[in-house]
Parts: C-alpha cells; structure tokens; sequence
C-alpha cells in the first residue's frame, strides 16, 4: 500500500487507517498563530457508512488504499443480494444491498454498473450523476391541471417512488438524479 503524507491529501481519495477503510469528503489545512499546523478531514467510513470528523498532523503519514473500479453487469436478484457479473472475467460475485446502498434504488437488469473494490471486497459503486428509468405505474395527470408545476407520485421500474410531474405517465422513460432521488426530466 503507498503510504502519503498528509500534505497530499485530495477530496475523494480513500485512506486505510487502523479503523477501517475511510474516502475523504472534505479536509482543510490549518495553520494557526501559535503550534504546529494541522489537517482537518471529514471521512466517510465506507464499510459502516456513517462520517466522523478527524485531525492530522500537517506531514503525518497515511496509508492510501488501493480502490479497483471494476464495471460489472447486473444480471440479477437472488433473494436479498443483487449478482453482477464481471465484464472481463465473466466471475459472478453476489453483493448485499447495503454495500451498494442507494445505488441499489437505480440498478435495473442487463445494467451496467461500476464497483468499487479493495482486494477482493466491494466496498460500494460508483454511480453516472444521472440515470434514465421507466416509470411502472402512476395516477394518470388530470385534464387542465398540466401547467400548474404540480407533481404526483410515480413507482419506477426499480420499486423507488419519486416525484415527476402531472404530465409524465406509465410507461414513459425519465431521468433522474441518482444523487438526490429526483425528476430531472424525460429521457
């Protein structure tokens, strides 16, 4: 593993501390009047899931983890778990839904999605900022009411229920922000 100091740090990167493995969602070099200077980071736990909030030295070493990004094909749920399919291997692997976590409300069969792996363990996906879904049942928009910017429920092909406009029906394919969860538009 290549050890770096705390003066490399990047937004993004995933570290390997004694307490598990750790992706840096944000950090900021201190320098203060009096002492030495530091770095304060928020870090993701990427096993557990929560973010905590640590401090470095300034020059301190680190451990970087080494993340494979492996694009794999979902083929299907078994039970719980969702099975993909490694694209260069043909290997199937089975992963729970908390490992994927919200990726798993926009992963549809035949999909292919992008894994995030330490060794031989994934640790979670990495999502397009946008996906296009097909919508599997919604109330039909009420006549006139089209212009008024209002919104109704809408089942995806996934199970997620969304917010789209009164417009959007059954069976027409939207895009959505796989970030937040919304609308974007029609795909």
């Amino acid at each position: 593993m290549p050890v770096i100091t705390t003066n490399d740090l990047k937004n993004g990167m995933t570290l390997n501390l004694d307490d598990g493995l750790f992706q840096i969602v944000d950090f900021q070099h201190v320098k203060p009047g009096k002492g030495h200077a530091f770095v304060r980071t928020n870090l993701k736990n990427l096993r557990a899931g929560g973010t905590v909030e640590r401090t470095f030295r300034a020059g301190e070493k680190v451990e970087r983890a080494n993340i494979d990004k492996r694009e794999m094909q979902f083929l299907y749920r078994d039970g719980e778990n969702y099975v993909f399919m490694d694209n260069e291997s043909y290997e199937q692997i089975s992963v729970a839904p908390a490992t994927l976590g919200d990726a798993a409300n926009f992963i549809v069969d035949g999909s292919t999605a992008i894994l995030l792996m330490f060794g031989s363990e994934i640790i979670g996906t990495d999502m397009s900022a946008a996906v296009e879904l097909t919508v599997a049942a919604t109330e039909p928009g009420l006549q006139g009411d089209r212009s008024s910017g209002g919104t109704k429920p809408a089942t995806l092909e996934t199970g997620l229920v969304i917010q789209v406009p009164l417009f959007i029906e059954t069976g027409e394919r939207v895009k959505i922000d796989t970030r937040s969860g919304q609308y974007l538009s029609r795909a």
